[in-house]
C-alpha cells in the first residue's frame, strides 16, 4: 500500500539542511542557485530537484512533500521509510538495542531501565567533554545538562527492542573544501557522541585488560570518558538481557568516514563493570571533606613562602599519610602544632593517586590544644 505523508507539522520538522544532505548521499548535486532561497540539484538517471534553504516558504511543507515523493521513487522505497531518514538526517542517531525477543517486545520494568541508562550514557559522555573525570556530579554539570536536554527520544525500530535517542541538530561543516578528518572544530553535539563511542570503545577494551589480569585497565582509560557513571549505567543496560548493542549513526549533514559504529556488551559484563564503577569512585576527589590528625612532615624551600606537610589521619578507617601544600600563614601553624603535638584539623577536597593521599584547596581551619 503507498503511504502519503501530508501532516503539515510532521513535514515543517524535516530540515532543509537535511533536505541538501539527503540529496548528496543519495546521488544528486548542487548545480545552481534557484531564486534567492532554493538551488538546483541534479544526478545522473535522477530528476532534477530545486531544494529550498530556508524553511521561511510559504509552501515549504508542500515542498517536502514533493521531494519526499522524489526520493522514495527513485529509491524504491516507501515515502514513510524516507521520512525516517529525513528527520535523523541532521542528527546523530544512539541506538540502544537489547537482545531479548523477536517480538521486539520487553517487560516494563526491563524497558524503564534501558531509557533510564541510555540517558546516563550520554550524560557521562556529556559530562566528560569538559574534562575526563572517575566520577561525574551530573547535576551540577550545567552544559551537559542542558545538551541532554535538546536531545530526543525517537522511535523504536522493528526487531528486538531499541531505545532510539536522537542527538540535538549536528550543523554542517563550514568549510568543505579541506575537511578536518578528525573534525577536531565539530560542534558540541557530534563530540558529544564521538565520546560516548570512544568511552564505549575503551570500556569494551578496558574489560578484556582486566580479564587478562590488568588491574589499572579502568583507571588508565578514563582519560577517554570512562568513570563510574559510565559503568553504573551500562550495568543498569546489560543486566536483564543476554546481550545488548550500543550504535551510532552520524549525521549526514557532517559525515565521517565510518557510516556507523557498534558496541556489544554482555550480561556476563555486569559484575566486573560493577567493581569497575567502584573501583573508579574509589579514585574520584572527595569534595569538602574533613581531615582530623598530627603533622608528620614538615617540607620547604629557603625562596618560598608556601609549604608541604604529611598529615598522619584515618581514611576509611585505615592509617594514611596525606600530602597537604600550605600557603605560608597555614603553614606557620603547621609548624607551630607539630612543635607542640597538637592535632590539626584541615578542610579540602581529598584526591588519590596510585596509594599516595592529597588534600587539594586545603584550609587548616583549627589546632587542638589540650584543654579542647
Amino acid at each position: 500500500m503507498r503511504v502519503s505523508i501530508h501532516d503539515r507539522g510532521a513535514l515543517l520538522a524535516v530540515s532543509p539542511a537535511a533536505l541538501s544532505a539527503y540529496a548528496r548521499a543519495a546521488g544528486w548535486r548542487r548545480q545552481e542557485p534557484y531564486r534567492a532561497h532554493s538551488d538546483v540539484y541534479v544526478g545522473e538517471a535522477r530528476p532534477e530537484i530545486i531544494v529550498p534553504r530556508t524553511e521561511r516558504l510559504g509552501d515549504y511543507a508542500s515542498v517536502v512533500a514533493a521531494l519526499i515523493d522524489t526520493f522514495a521513487s527513485v529509491a524504491g522505497q516507501d515515502e514513510l521509510t524516507v521520512y525516517r531518514s529525513l528527520v535523523t538526517t541532521d542528527r546523530d542517531v544512539v541506538r540502544v538495542r537489547a537482545a531479548e525477543s523477536e517480538d521486539g517486545s520487553v517487560t516494563l520494568t526491563a524497558g524503564v531501565s534501558l531509557i533510564d541508562g541510555a540517558r546516563e550514557l550520554l550524560l557521562s559522555a556529556a559530562c566528560s567533554l569538559r574534562e575526563p573525570q572517575p566520577v561525574y556530579r551530573a547535576g551540577a554539570n550545567r552544559e551537559a545538562s542542558d545538551l541532554l536536554n535538546r536531545v530526543r527520544l525517537g522511535q523504536t525500530d522493528h526487531g528486538s527492542f531499541v531505545v532510539t535517542l536522537l542527538t540535538p541538530v549536528v550543523p554542517p561543516p563550514m568549510q568543505l573544501l579541506f575537511p578536518d578528518a578528525d573534525d577536531w572544530n565539530a560542534p558540541i553535539e557530534r563530540r558529544m557522541t564521538v565520546r560516548l563511542v570512544e568511552a564505549l570503545t575503551a570500556v569494551r577494551q578496558a574489560t578484556e585488560r582486566t580479564a587478562a589480569g590488568d588491574n589499572e585497565a579502568f583507571g588508565d582509560a578514563v582519560a577517554q570518558g570512562v568513570s563510574a557513571n559510565l559503568c553504573e549505567a551500562l550495568v543498569r543496560l546489560v543486566e536483564p538481557f543476554p546481550a545488548l548493542d550500543v550504535g551510532v549513526s552520524w549525521a549526514q549533514t557532517r559525515p565521517l568516514a565510518t557510516a556507523s559504529n557498534v558496541v556489544r556488551f554482555g550480561q556476563a559484563d555486569a559484575a566486573l563493570l560493577r567493581e569497575a564503577a567502584r573501583s573508579l569512585r574509589d579514585r574520584a576527589p572527595r569534595p569538602d571533606a574533613v581531615l582530623y590528625g598530627f603533622v608528620r612532615l614538615l617540607k620547604r624551600g629557603e625562596d618560598d613562602d608556601d609549604g608541604i606537610i604529611g598529615l598522619a589521619t584515618t581514611i576509611d578507617g585505615q592509617r594514611q599519610s596525606v600530602k597537604v601544600v600550605l600557603e605560608r600563614v597555614d603553614y606557620e601553624r603547621a609548624i607551630q602544632a607539630h612543635h607542640d603535638r597538637a592535632p590539626v584539623v584541615l578542610n579540602g577536597d581529598l584526591d588519590r593517586i596510585g596509594q599516595r593521599w592529597r588534600l587539594l584547596n586545603p584550609r587548616l581551619t583549627g589546632v587542638i590544644r589540650d584543654d579542647e
